[in-house]
């Protein structure tokens, strides 16, 4: 099994500054069953499955996971993972409580499609923020699109992560076949280090605005990387999954970088159906009622808005959320 990092963060830290202590295998969690059905968390030990040290699932987990214990009966902590797919299959197995992901992932695991073998037993907390697809290559690799990543060498992100998926299916509807890619499977760290020293050639990564490993590459390689505008992938991905969408990366996201036209794909809070109702209801509220402290984590969180809170289809909001989004919207 993949080993994880564990960490805690304070609403006002960044990622530079987490506070790290290593530990692996299977995390006990404590809180199903337990909660009150008043919208009450439970007490006891929960863990957070989050993504890539450099990624904003890392941050924000963190940030969820402070928030968590400093306002409930509940121990948080936060994992580094491969993410969506990882934290998925890890989720519904018990080995985390809370799971970051991508929709399109998250879809994929309650219909028992692609990368799971049944439909998964997990609906969602609540939609969070959008992340955006980042095509990045280098300009001396001749890549205009992604149809010319044949023959050339692709970071298509770590292992059973959101960001391979949608990688994937990108090389899939650019009319690509298997063998005309040599991909890389790796994280963001490693995929900017490759990118700053030429050994591959252009990279994917679905990630939040910024990404703090993407600044490091525009910042220190600037002029040696560029944006692809992947938008005119939209309706055959829409094709394989309907929750892509068209969405911009604006001006100077990236200091210096001009606004591209991309695919954007919503995050979701995963939990297992076995969670209690009143944790649920209060994790979600939680959510809400924290926003300020979270958007000081990252900014990202400034696009958790509770008019966009429910999960796009097939993904089911856990009834405790539910309750919490109904006297939310009171």
């Amino acid at each position: 099994m993949k080993r994880t990092r564990m960490f805690t963060i304070t609403a006002s830290a960044v990622a530079a500054v987490l506070a790290l202590s290593s530990c692996g295998g299977k995390q006990e969690a404590k809180p199903a069953g337990e909660g009150g059905g008043d919208c009450t968390a439970a007490s006891g030990q929960i863990t957070v499955a989050t993504g890539n040290s450099t990624g904003v699932y890392y941050v924000l987990g963190g940030g969820l996971a402070q928030i968590i214990s400093d306002n409930t009966d509940l121990k948080a902590t936060a994992a580094e993972t491969g993410a969506s797919v990882q934290n998925l299959q890890q989720l519904a197995s018990g080995d985390y409580d809370i799971a970051f992901s991508l929709a399109d992932t998250a879809a994929d695991a309650v219909n028992g499609d692609a990368d799971f073998k049944q439909p998964e037993d997990i609906s969602a907390l609540t939609r969070i923020y959008s992340n955006f697809t980042h095509v990045v290559v280098r300009k001396d690799a001749d890549i205009k699109s992604v149809k010319d990543f044949k023959g050339k060498t692709i970071s298509t992100g770590s292992p059973k992560s959101g960001t391979e998926v949608i990688a994937n299916r990108l090389i899939e509807t650019a009319g690509l076949k298997e063998g005309d890619v040599t991909t890389q499977r790796l994280d963001l760290t490693k995929t900017v280090d490759g990118m700053k020293d030429g050994t591959i050639d252009g990279m994917v990564w679905s990630g939040g605005l910024p990404t703090a490993g993407v600044t490091d590459l525009f910042t220190s390689n600037g002029k040696d990387v560029e944006f692809l505008d992947i938008s005119k992938l939209e309706d055959p991905m829409k094709e394989i999954n309907p929750v892509y969408e068209v969405d911009e990366i604006p001006a100077d996201t990236y200091k210096g970088v001009k606004a591209v036209k991309t695919i954007a794909t919503p995050n979701v809070l995963m939990v297992r159906n076995d969670m209690d109702e009143g944790t649920a209801c209060a994790l979600t509220k939680l959510v809400y009622d924290k926003k300020a402290d979270l958007e000081k984590v990252h900014a990202a969180a400034k696009d958790i808005e509770l008019d966009t809170a429910e999960a796009p289809d097939p993904i089911k909001l856990h009834p405790g959320s539910q309750k919490a989004l109904d006297e939310l919207n009171k």
